[in-house]
């Protein structure tokens, strides 16, 4: 079992930056490739990020890559979303994730366990 809590959300500008984090529970951490996925008001969850088990490697969303960098630090069993040059429609909820499979990390369905979520809103 591995419990994951979001933080970092809150209210920015267009353009500004903020860095969610994700605290995950149990000695497990570091065996688990990581995601971040966000849902808008009136839209399905969406992929946006994700490293592997290492941090060597990433994934990212087209809309994403350039303006977000996903991050990992096993010692403190947290993942980040660094996300900058924000725009109003990144509004929404950003939830973490964890995976065995680094081949289905884009998927939803690949995903075991769910944080509860942090609101980002960016205002225009």
């Amino acid at each position: 079992q591995v419990q994951l809590v979001e933080s970092g959300g809150g209210l920015v500008q267009a353009g500004g930056s903020l860095r969610l984090s994700c605290a995950a529970s149990g000695r497990t951490f570091s065996s688990y490739n990581m995601g971040w996925f966000r849902q808008a008001p009136g839209k399905d969850r969406e992929f946006v990020a994700a490293v592997d088990v290492s941090g060597s490697n990433t994934k990212y969303a087209d809309s994403m890559k350039g303006r977000f960098t996903i991050s990992r630090d096993n010692a403190k069993n947290t993942v980040y979303l660094q996300m900058s040059s924000l725009k109003p429609e990144d509004t929404a909820v950003y939830y973490c994730a964890s995976t065995r499979s680094w081949t289905l990390a884009r998927l939803q369905s690949g995903y075991a366990y769910w944080g509860q979520g942090t609101q980002v809103t960016v205002s225009s």
